[in-house]
C-alpha cells in the first residue's frame, strides 16, 4: 500500500520525541512492502539539527512551513491508499487534519495517529470546536502510542469509529549495548526536553534524589534545561543526539524515566525512552504509572518509584550487579514481546483487514 504521513519530523528528534517511534513504525512496516512518503515541515530549526539522512525506507519530503508548502503537499493525499495525519506536527495541525479528509480518496484509509494522547484529549475537551473533535466522524480510525482503555474509551466516546493503542516498542538495530563513554558517566541519568508539564516531576523524581544524595552523580541531558537551578552534584549536557543514546543508556549505573503529567495520569503510556533504555540494557529506574507490569515486571525488569525519595533509597541500594541483571532481563522481555517489528505487524494486519473489508463493500 502507498502511504501519505503528515508527521513533525522523521529526520530530526530535535524537539521532537516522537522521531524514535516513527523511525521503528515506518522502518518495520516498509517491511511488509508498503510504499511511505513521510511529509515534514521545515520549522523549529529541526532540518539544522538532523540525526539521520532520508532514510531508504521512506521518501522524506520536507516542505516549507507556509500556506504554499501545505497545499502542496495535501495535493499529494489522494494518491495514497492511507492517509496519516499525526498529532504534534506544531505548524498547520488544524489545517493538516482538515485537509487529509478532504483531500485523500473515499477509499482510502484515514487515520488520526495520536503520539501524546492525553494532552490531545484535554485540548478536545476544552475546546468544542477542536479540530480533531471535528474530523473524527469522517476518519477511519485513531491509532495512539499510549493511553490503554481510558484512551480508547475518551476517543471512541468522542465519536472515533476505532481507537487502537500501537505502543511504543524497541528496533534492536538502533537500540542496542555499546561500550561505556566517559561523557555519561554517572550513578543515575535522565534524558527528556524541557516541558511545563514534565518540570514539576523532573524536580521531584530527580533534582530531590539527586539533593538527597549528595555523594552520588548524576546527569540531565534535553534541551531547556541550562537555567533550572540543579544540585551541585548534577551536570548538565544539553541536547542528546539519537546517534548517542545508546552509550548515554549503557554508561550509567542506572538511567531515569519520568512521565509528563498527562501521561502519567492516563497510564498505559510507556515513553520511547523505556523501550530504548531496556533495548541498551539499561537498569530503569521509572516513576510509577497505572499499566506498567503490561510492560514490564516491577522489582525484576524495571525498578518503579512513587516519589523522589524512592529513587534516592532505590539507587543507594543498587548494586552493579543487580543493576546489571535488571537491565539484562528487561532487554529480554523487550526484544520478546515489544519491538517495532511486532507493532507493524499488528498495524499491517489493521491496513490489510480495512482494505479487504472496502473491497467487500464495494
Amino acid at each position: 500500500m502507498k502511504i501519505a504521513f503528515y508527521g513533525s519530523s522523521l529526520l530530526s528528534s530535535y524537539w521532537n520525541g516522537a522521531a524514535t517511534y516513527y523511525r521503528g513504525i515506518l522502518k518495520a512496516l516498509a517491511a511488509h512492502g508498503h510504499q511511505i512518503i513521510f511529509y515534514e515541515p521545515d520549522a523549529f530549526d529541526r532540518q539544522q539539527n538532523r540525526d539521520i539522512e532520508p532514510p531508504e525506507y521512506a521518501t522524506s519530503v520536507v516542505y516549507p512551513a507556509t500556506e504554499e508548502g501545505l497545499r502542496s503537499v495535501l495535493a499529494e493525499a489522494h494518491k495514497a491508499d492511507v492517509v496519516v495525519k499525526a498529532s504534534g506536527v506544531g505548524v498547520f495541525d488544524a489545517e493538516l487534519i482538515a485537509g487529509i479528509v478532504e483531500h485523500a480518496r473515499p477509499d482510502a484509509l484515514k487515520i488520526f495517529w495520536d503520539v501524546d494522547a492525553a494532552a490531545t484529549l484535554d485540548e478536545i475537551r476544552a475546546d468544542p470546536a477542536h479540530p480533531v473533535r471535528d474530523a473524527l466522524p469522517h476518519l477511519d480510525m485513531v491509532l495512539t502510542y499510549g493511553g490503554g482503555p481510558p484512551v480508547v474509551e475518551a476517543y471512541e466516546a468522542l465519536g472515533a469509529a476505532r481507537c487502537i493503542p500501537v505502543y511504543n516498542a524497541v528496533d534492536p538495530d538502533t537500540h542496542h549495548p555499546v561500550a561505556p563513554d566517559d561523557r555519561f558517566a554517572c550513578d543515575l541519568a535522565f534524558l527528556g526536553n524541557r516541558l511545563p508539564d514534565r518540570e514539576a516531576r523532573v524536580e521531584q523524581f530527580f533534582l530531590a534524589a539527586a539533593a538527597a544524595l549528595p555523594e552520588q552523580s548524576f546527569l540531565i541531558g534535553g534541551s531547556g534545561w541550562h537555567d533550572k537551578n540543579m544540585p551541585p552534584n548534577v551536570r548538565h549536557l544539553g541536547h542528546v543526539g539519537t546517534a548517542d543514546h545508546n552509550a548515554f543508556n549503557c554508561t550509567p549505573r542506572a538511567v531515569l524515566n519520568i512521565a509528563r503529567d498527562s501521561m502519567a495520569a492516563v497510564g498505559f503510556s510507556p515513553a520511547t525512552r523505556v523501550f530504548e533504555a531496556a533495548g541498551a540494557g539499561a537498569c530503569l529506574i521509572t516513576d510509577y504509572w497505572e499499566g506498567i507490569e503490561q510492560f514490564l515486571v516491577p522489582g525484576e525488569e524495571v525498578l518503579v518509584a512513587h516519589t523522589g525519595q524512592d529513587v534516592a533509597d532505590l539507587l543507594a541500594d543498587l548494586t552493579t550487579d543487580r543493576a546489571r541483571a535488571i537491565g539484562d532481563a528487561a532487554r529480554r522481555r523487550v526484544l520478546a514481546e515489544h519491538t517495532y517489528k511486532l507493532r507493524a505487524k499488528q498495524v499491517d494486519e489493521l491496513f490489510r483487514a480495512h482494505a479487504d473489508a472496502t473491497q467487500v463493500a464495494a
